[in-house]
């Protein structure tokens, strides 16, 4: 806490008055394209490994990076922040494209497997349900890069499963539909400060070097 009060103090004495222009413009409204999903850990910051500005991206930060399914009929019940993020990018914003962003050494994934254990955490065991299928795949097998820990395993068949959350949602299967859409998975490595992207037709994560971004950015253009 004393570090975020002192930044806030240094923000405002040498950064902010370079900030103050974009953020002026930024209070008229936001267009960000990207939505962008990615755990609350405190290593994963998306801005930092994207090189990303204000107003490029709009994010939502959960435990696990974690979509729960769309449930139809919808109720108030059964609403979440997520629900609410997905439809407000898209229909609002009009976000192009979504990425599912895991990471390595994820403590969400290490509960689900049962490293952690904690009675008193009924809430979270909760919320981990809807990682619940990704266990169940990597139990039964599967796996995109074997000679990873048994965690980091998961947190990359977790990304699949998140994107296949996403795409239950009746308006993003509308724009994918109508190629106003795409969904993304990638995943952070911690250890390396690499982000991976996912590449379906070789069922693997791919580093986004120059090569991969040249990949990507010809795959965006089409």
């Amino acid at each position: 806490m004393k570090k975020l009060i002192k930044g806030l103090v240094e923000f405002r004495r040498s950064a902010q008055s370079g900030y103050r222009k974009k953020f002026s413009q930024l209070a008229q409204g936001q267009s960000p394209d990207v939505l962008f999903v990615a755990c609350s850990d405190s290593r994963v910051v998306p801005n930092t490994f994207a090189s990303t500005d204000p107003g490029d991206l709009f994010v939502v930060r959960n435990v696990g990076n974690l979509i729960p399914p769309c449930c139809e009929p919808s109720s108030d019940k059964n609403a979440s922040s997520e629900m609410s993020a997905i439809e407000f990018s898209i229909l609002n914003l009009n976000v192009t494209d979504v990425i599912i962003c895991g990471h390595s050494e994820c403590g969400a994934m290490e509960a689900l497997i049962g490293n952690v254990k904690d009675d008193k955490t009924q809430h979270l065991k909760a919320w981990l349900l809807n990682a619940k299928e990704a266990l169940n795949r990597l139990n039964s097998g599967q796996s995109l890069d074997s000679s990873l820990s048994r965690s980091n395993q998961l947190s990359q068949i977790n990304v699949l499963l998140q994107m296949e959350h996403v795409k239950t949602y009746p308006v993003v299967k509308e724009r994918m539909l109508s190629g106003q859409l795409r969904v993304h998975g990638w995943w952070f490595d911690i250890t390396k400060a690499d982000v991976y992207a996912f590449e379906e037709d070789q069922n693997k994560f791919i580093v986004i070097d120059e090569v991969e971004a040249d990949r990507l950015l010809a795959r965006l253009s089409t």
